[in-house]
């Protein structure tokens, strides 16, 4: 049986045709590699070599700071823990001394009321001695005395006033602030006749304590007594400028009346009466000043219904200008309602003067 013959199939090329071909691809392909190179190592390598070096030794220190920080950290925690402990130390001592401390207020607690009683004891026997004298004193002054002067009773009048000196001047506010002791009774009253005003309760009192100062005048003395509101004129008539006889009770008793008919009316201008203290020849070693509150004008005459507490004081500021230098001013504050500034600004005068200050009582003297 005669075998089959194969088919043959044309293929148009040839097996060195394709050899070819691949040899010209791989040819291709190396050319563009080396081209690619040739670009890329055109670079100068050298820069590229420090920025390496650069970014090794910027890792190097940030390991560096790396390592110090967590040195620090364990340095830091390390001291933490002890103040944590010196704390507790230091809370444990503290609740320690407070146990001990407070036995130890139980234990001298009885001992310090026992001081506290003596002292007590002490101050009372030393007033009763400062009494007993005081008492001694006015016994055996009581025939030198120039003026008698009752009060209510046999009240015994200590008071811090000095009332030495060869010259003592008192200035007596005569305002009409001097008819009460509140604003709404003072404008009441000084609508009311002559003989409501002089029976005024706050004013009977300023003429008892004068009263009771011209008592205490020092035989050989000389004194003056000037009354003041929006001017200032002495209660004796025709005395300015001069200085009279204590030794003279008819004069004393005058000028006493003279103050009992005298009607409170107008301001209070204090620095007209420092004017005066300033203005006596020789000049007081004295100067005794019954006043009720801070000034309200500097001049015989005003323009202004009203007066605030802040211009009253600068009032008085500029009023102690006229003083006398290196003259005591003992002052009797009569106080007066809504004039808060009063005490202090008196005080501080009578203590930069060396004088006294007391704030008159109801029942005084």
């Amino acid at each position: 049986m005669a075998r089959k013959r194969r088919s043959f199939e044309v293929f148009s090329m040839s097996f060195l045709d394709c050899m070819s071909c691949g040899f010209g691809a791989v040819i291709l392909f190396f050319m563009i590699i080396n081209a690619q190179v040739n670009e890329t190592t055109d670079e100068d390598p050298a820069d590229l070599m420090a920025e390496t070096r650069k970014l090794e030794v910027e890792i190097l220190e940030g390991r560096k700071n790396l390592v110090l920080a967590r040195n620090t950290r364990e340095r830091l925690d390390t001291e933490r823990e002890d103040a944590q402990g010196q704390i507790a130390v230091i809370i444990a001592l503290i609740e320690e001394l407070r146990e001990e401390l407070a036995e130890y207020d139980k234990e001298t607690l009885a001992r310090v009321e026992r001081v506290e009683q003596l002292q007590s004891d002490i101050e009372s026997l030393e007033q009763e001695v400062k009494r007993l004298l005081a008492l001694s004193a006015e016994e055996e002054n009581e025939g030198t005395r120039l003026r008698e002067f009752k009060g209510e009773g046999d009240r015994q009048y200590l008071t811090g006033l000095k009332l030495g000196g060869e010259r003592t001047l008192i200035l007596v506010d005569r305002s009409a602030s001097m008819l009460d002791d509140t604003i709404v009774n003072i404008i009441r009253r000084r609508n009311m006749d002559t003989a409501d005003k002089l029976a005024a309760v706050k004013w009977r009192q300023v003429v008892a304590s004068v009263d009771w100062l011209t008592s205490q005048f020092a035989p050989g003395s000389e004194f003056q007594i000037y009354a003041f509101n929006n001017q200032v004129e002495p209660v004796i008539k025709g005395s300015e400028g001069t200085w009279l006889e204590a030794d003279d009770a008819t004069q004393l008793d005058e000028a006493i009346q003279v103050l009992r008919r005298t009607v409170p009316e107008n301001g209070t201008n204090l620095r007209a009466a420092y004017e005066v203290a300033a203005s006596l020849t020789p000049r007081p070693d004295n100067i005794i000043l019954l006043v009720d509150g801070l000034p309200t004008m500097e001049a015989a005459t005003t323009n202004r219904r009203t007066v605030s507490g802040r211009e009253r004081f600068n009032l008085h500021r500029r009023a102690i200008r006229e003083l006398p230098i290196g003259v005591p001013v003992n002052i009797l504050l009569y106080p007066m309602e809504g004039d808060y500034d009063a005490a202090i600004a008196y005080w501080t005068l009578a203590y930069a003067t060396g004088g006294s200050f007391m704030s008159v009582s109801r029942d005084w003297p």
